[in-house]
């Protein structure tokens, strides 16, 4: 599954709503949550564009029970749920709209590596998460990799909007399965 070309990012921390995707460069997405005046739990997503600046990507607000809420991803505002609608076509998995209008879908692709792909509208794997399983790094405990297949599909997955995205979708593919939402 694991190409040359992709490009591979370490993410940290079992919760992935609090943790920090970096690779050999650094620190590439750092998702923060805390809670506001109103004690909602709200997540930033944060893309490192240079050393010691960083811009907000997407802002979650979560539903005061803790589950889904509301997503700002750029200019567009929209329900948590639309980006991690369940797909009938395949067990556990979940579709969402990209910034192109193309519908992508998470899927777990049943091999012994528990990877979950992400495919596009042509059913091209462009990204896939891989568990680890736990490492130690100075930037924190690691607990999975996500691979951005930049060859793949129209090889469009590594430019921001979708790879924003991809990453915002990756963090809520993961909590919704964690939590069974």
């Amino acid at each position: 599954m694991a190409n040359a070309n992709d490009e591979v990012l370490s993410w940290t921390s079992q919760d992935p709503r609090q943790s920090q995707l970096f690779s050999t460069y650094g620190v590439l997405y750092r998702f923060q949550t805390d809670t506001n005046a109103q004690g909602t739990s709200v997540t930033t997503l944060w893309r490192t564009i240079r050393a010691n600046k960083e811009d907000r990507v997407a802002k979650l607000e979560w539903a005061p029970n803790g589950g889904l809420g509301r997503a700002v991803i750029g200019k567009s505002t929209m329900p948590m749920a639309d980006l991690v609608r369940p797909d009938p076509s395949y067990y556990n998995s979940r579709i969402f709209n990209g910034p192109d209008g193309y519908q992508y879908r998470w899927r777990p692709a049943g091999n012994p590596a528990m990877d979950v792909l992400l495919q596009d509208q042509n059913d091209n794997v462009i990204a896939f998460f891989r568990p680890t399983r736990p490492q130690r790094y100075n930037i924190g405990e690691v607990h999975g990799e996500l691979h951005f297949c930049r060859n793949a599909g129209a090889g469009i997955v590594m430019h921001p909007p979708l790879m924003d995205t991809v990453t915002v979708t990756a963090m809520l593919y993961r909590f919704v399965m964690a939590f069974g939402l």
